[in-house]
């Protein structure tokens, strides 16, 4: 077998290191989280660490960014189900809703993130990731002009990461999750009728038959 090259080993150890550092600020905090903890779950030394982050929130960017990827990949797949561009948009919406409900998402990227590295950082990653799939997902369905399709789903993004955070302090998050998903749906129903359509369109003179 060949030898792995010096960037190869290089990338298997960041890549241990960033899980080892997922699993740790997920279930115990950032703050609770030490580098020597980090780096005997890797199983690495503590001086490898610091080669590969030069910090402690550099690891944890890295972890935050695998977060973003992670869930911008669950709302492709979710939207992938849909053969409506509108229904994948709904769909997308309870996904990441429901991910919110993961402990390990909600304490590092709802809880953590924020006040680690600032809302400003925390948006523009989020923008490349979940905002990308939602720009898309408008786009497809037809929302309209093009400044309108990104002022939509910017609004569409707030609501929805607004919703993560009500999520993430709610005592009872997978009981507020239903009527939460179910106000922002009727915002996107509200979206689909003006782009000229609607799930459950009703006659012009309001007869039924």
């Amino acid at each position: 077998m060949a030898r792995r090259t010096q960037a190869e080993r290089s990338d298997v150890t960041t890549a241990r290191l960033v899980g080892a550092a997922h699993e740790l600020f997920g279930g115990n905090g950032y703050a609770a989280t030490s580098i020597d903890t980090i780096s005997a779950a890797a199983g690495v030394t503590k001086g490898a660490v610091y080669h590969h982050f030069g910090s402690k929130i550099e690891l944890f960017r890295a972890v935050f960014i695998r977060e973003q990827q992670k869930i911008a990949a669950r709302l492709e797949y979710a939207a992938a189900e849909e053969d409506d561009p509108w229904e994948a948009l709904h769909n997308g919406v309870r996904t990441f809703l429901e991910h919110c409900l993961d402990p390990g998402f909600r304490q590092i990227v709802l809880l953590d993130a924020p006040s680690l590295m600032g809302w400003e950082a925390v948006r523009e990653l989020e923008h490349g990731h979940t905002l990308r799939v939602l720009l898309a997902g408008l786009r497809l369905a037809g929302g309209g002009a093009p400044e309108t399709v990104a002022a939509r789903a910017q609004l569409v993004f707030s609501l929805i990461c607004e919703g993560g955070m009500l999520l993430a302090r709610s005592p009872n998050p997978a009981v507020d999750l239903p009527p939460l998903a179910a106000d922002i749906d009727a915002y996107l129903e509200t979206l689909r009728s003006r782009s000229g359509g609607g799930r459950e369109a009703a006659p012009a003179d309001g007869n039924s038959g």
